[in-house]
């Protein structure tokens, strides 16, 4: 019933800049909050950015200052913008629907995921 799908993702170079999108179908994310994930090989998927469904917005240290997360509520999007974009950024970016709540925590709703690769 839930359907998120990603897009955006692309080849940049280094201090380059990129914004993703995430399309949910089946639920709103007005009514509950987002975060976006990311893996690269041989890594384990960490959680990048978040936002609430008041938009309030939780950042990783390894992109605070150089992401940003936000929302359309007319497209029922959610966008990440990412700026300063460095190599160990490349990895495959995963979009996901939090749980009914004030503050974002992950369902097992996910996106199919988008690839960004920096090149330096």
């Amino acid at each position: 019933q839930v359907r998120l799908v990603e897009s955006g993702g692309g080849l940049v170079q280094a201090g380059g800049s990129l914004e993703l999108s995430c399309a949910a179908a089946g639920w709103s994310f007005m009514i509950v909050g987002g975060g976006w994930y990311r893996q690269a090989p041989g890594k384990q998927r960490e959680l990048v950015a978040t936002i609430s469904r008041d938009r309030s917005t939780n950042y990783a240290d390894s992109v605070q200052g150089r992401f940003t997360i936000s929302r359309d509520n007319d497209k029922n999007q959610v966008y990440p913008q990412m700026h300063s974009l460095e190599p160990g950024d490349t990895a495959g970016y995963y979009c996901n629907i939090g749980l009914l709540g004030s503050s974002y925590r992950p369902s097992n709703y996910w996106g199919q995921g988008t690839q960004v690769t920096v090149s330096s």
